[in-house]
């Protein structure tokens, strides 16, 4: 930020190779170190004046988080360009579906294991199954869902419920 500090221009005027300004519109959120890596694709995909024109209509209280979509939306261009952000938001829907259904099946086979248990004498598990089954209660014991213990497969777990449900029948 040259812009009377001396400490050399913002990363957006470095990138531009311009010197950096008093008063420079960039020079707020464009560090001389990151920053320009981050305007570099701000530029690419929206252009210097074009972000420079809309950061001049958002008021000073909301440039901060404007900078901060844009410069997220151009890295998400940069990296997909047909799809951008949209293509991560996206996977992330499809992951949240793809737990929720593992989720809601373990749930319902617990259920019924617990019903059958009630019903029906088990016998008792292995030592194996006993560990998985007991990590996965204890995971799903929490009101907020939580991201599972990545050692236990949602396939073997549900093996071996499901074996226990066989096994009380």
């Amino acid at each position: 930020m040259s812009n009377g500090s001396g400490t050399g221009p913002c990363g957006a005027c470095k990138f531009l190779r311009r010197k950096c300004v008093k008063g420079c519109i960039f020079a707020p959120y464009f560090d001389s170190e990151q920053g320009m890596a981050h305007f570099a694709a701000v530029h690419k995909v929206f252009g210097a004046s074009n972000a420079s024109k809309l950061l001049l209509t958002i008021p000073p209280n909301k440039r901060l988080e404007t900078v901060v979509t844009l410069c997220y939306e151009a890295l998400a261009r940069v990296r997909d360009p047909v799809y951008g952000c949209v293509g991560h938001i996206f996977s992330l829907q499809q992951q949240a579906v793809t737990l929720q259904a593992e989720l809601a099946y373990v749930q319902a086979r617990i259920s019924t294991l617990q019903h059958h248990h009630h019903s029906f004498p088990m016998p008792p598990p292995t030592p194996s199954q006993a560990d998985v089954a007991a990590a996965c209660c204890s995971n799903l014991s929490s009101s907020v869902c939580t991201t599972m213990d990545p050692s236990i497969d949602i396939t073997d777990l549900c093996n071996v419920l499901d074996q226990q449900l066989d096994n009380s029948m």
